[in-house]
């Protein structure tokens, strides 16, 4: 059956390699970008052993997805939507054996391709992805080996961009139809930046360290006469779209993330020749991954919180905007033991007006706060308190801008130490002392985000009480 209304969201994606960063670890990142009231969770998955009957049945109302599943099921860190009113949505995680994977980049098929392989209310969607495949995988190649499978057996219900890591690969995978898929291993010194079009070019089919693909995916293409090229293998230009909608609301934001790691090369925003991969003029830091996702073009003239001409300020969709529920980056460390490699990052609401907190992916449980709230404001809700800074911040940027970005200054470095310290303390543990540890030293970093976050909100709501378009400055000699 054909599945022609997609429930997309609109997010913004990047993945770096592990060459390319500067202490080596692979980091992959997203917005996840929804709904501007529309709070996430953050949980840890149990590892679980003998499971009878394990089956996965779509929580959402639209789509037939069902699967069996495997007997064991790997520990995994996730952030579930408030409700399952749309599925489980657990976006993003990483599990027991340094696995890390998000999903999804949302992504349009043309029409052509979906002539002869529809969608399908029958097949996979984003909400089902992460509990369905990341307990499940032992490295990154192995995820897009499984979600493969999962498409080609089932089916589609979405074009969709996936992104996996482990120490060593950084893997992106997208599905163009309704059971074809290809992948491609970022290059271990560069980087891509994704942002809601089919994005992945030549595919080499001779190369299997570095492409995966569905089979019969050539024989498809030739026999429905899809390629535009009489030579190579053009994933995006055979399965993707070039529309106005890719110039204005997609493109640009791949524009803005390779300005920010390659300034020196000038190319246009709504240029469709923008390429998959960049190698960045400098090695790349965690906060520059932060900066990309939090990016809403500020220093050119497109910036919508800028002073460019107002023709200019909202030509093009930011990175940042108001309806990311969350941003995350999944940081996978080589230089330290396993127990430690893995860290996720999670920004609650939006990047540019929020904090990443670390969380090691070893812990067992979250701080009380990341387990609640509603679609109505609650202020014991880790989304509410980060949302409403930024609901305080907004209507004042100029003024209160500075106050916002002082305390995100503050907690990086707070947070780095922290890491620093935890790392070296947790050497000298041996389990079940070392997990305990990593929980609790996750939740006391969890802890320390939402008391600073509260104290600049209280500060803010004082300061804000002098702004109300009501006032009127008396001259005090009368």
């Amino acid at each position: 059956m054909a599945y022609n209304q997609q429930n997309l969201s609109a997010c913004t994606s990047i993945l770096v390699g592990k060459k390319a960063t500067a202490d080596g670890s692979t980091m992959i990142g997203r917005n996840e970008d929804f709904k501007s009231a529309w709070p996430k969770h953050m949980t840890v998955h149990p590892h679980k052993e003998n499971l009878q009957n394990n089956h996965y049945t779509s929580a959402d109302k639209n789509s037939k997805f069902s699967i069996d599943l495997p007997s064991t099921s790997f520990k995994y860190t996730a952030t579930p939507e408030w409700t399952t009113e749309y599925g489980l949505m657990e976006e993003d995680g990483i599990n027991e054996y340094n696995v890390a994977m998000s999903a999804t980049e949302s992504a349009y098929a043309n029409k052509r391709v979906l002539g002869f392989d529809p969608l399908t209310n029958e097949g996979i969607a984003e909400e089902a992805m992460i509990n369905t495949v990341l307990p499940f995988i032992k490295s990154a190649r192995e995820g897009v080996a499984r979600l493969g499978s999962i498409v080609e057996k089932h089916g589609a219900a979405e074009a969709n961009g996936v992104l996996f890591s482990d120490v060593n690969e950084v893997w992106y995978m997208e599905i163009g139809s309704g059971h074809h898929w290809v992948a491609q291993r970022i290059p271990d010194d560069c980087y891509a930046v994704v942002a809601n079009q089919l994005s992945i070019q030549e595919i080499d089919f001779s190369d299997s360290e570095n492409f995966m693909y569905s089979k019969d995916i050539e024989k498809f293409v030739s026999k429905n006469h899809l390629n535009p090229s009489n030579n190579g293998f053009n994933f995006r230009n055979i399965f993707g779209t070039h529309t106005f909608s890719d110039e204005i609301y997609n493109t640009p934001r791949v524009w803005d993330g390779q300005r920010q790691l390659n300034p020196e090369i000038k190319q246009e925003p709504m240029s469709d020749d923008l390429p998959f991969i960049r190698k960045a003029n400098r090695l790349i830091h965690l906060d520059d991954v932060q900066n990309v996702l939090a990016s809403h073009f500020k220093g050119t003239e497109y910036d919508p919180l800028g002073n460019g001409p107002k023709d200019l300020k909202n030509k093009f969709r930011p990175i940042s905007l108001a309806k990311t529920q969350e941003s995350h980056i999944l940081q996978l460390r080589s230089n330290v033991s396993s127990k430690l490699a893995g860290i996720h990052w999670l920004a609650m609401g939006v990047a540019a007006q929020s904090v990443y907190v670390p969380f090691y992916a070893s812990a067992t449980d979250v701080h009380e706060a990341y387990k609640k709230g509603a679609q109505v404001y609650s202020p014991d809700s880790a989304y509410w308190i980060y949302k409403l800074v930024g609901v305080l911040v907004d209507p004042h940027y100029l003024e209160f801008g500075k106050m916002l970005s002082d305390v995100q200054d503050e907690l990086y470095s707070k947070f780095t130490e922290l890491i620093s310290i935890t790392d070296k303390n947790a050497t000298s543990l041996d389990e079940p002392q070392l997990t305990e540890y990593l929980t609790k030293q996750s939740i006391k970093i969890q802890q320390l985000g939402i008391t600073k976050m509260k104290e600049l909100t209280y500060q803010l709501i004082t300061e804000s009480t002098d702004m109300s378009k009501l006032n009127f400055k008396t001259d005090l000699n009368l």
